[in-house]
């Protein structure tokens, strides 16, 4: 049995459609499903994180952490 779409999603899902991006509404679910999911593990990983820093783990110096990321280095300290 389908289940009927609400009128915003379908409002939003024509938006992404006329926008050209996507050919068909599965495309837009898909991608929409698989922001979700990309969205609940970067809260996994900062929830796991949260804990280990509560844990007493003080984690790396905020600039050492910036330096990685303009270096374009692994946080291991290898570069990519």
């Amino acid at each position: 049995m389908p289940n009927p779409i609400p009128s915003d999603v379908q409002k939003s899902i024509d938006a992404q459609l006329a926008s050209g991006r996507y050919s068909t509404s599965g495309e837009v679910l898909r991608a929409a499903l698989r922001a979700l999911e990309e969205e609940e593990e970067d809260l996994v990983a900062v929830r796991a994180a949260v804990d280990e820093w509560r844990a007493g783990d003080e984690g790396k110096p905020l600039a050492e952490v910036f330096d990685q990321i303009r270096n374009n280095d692994k946080p291991n300290g290898t570069s990519e």
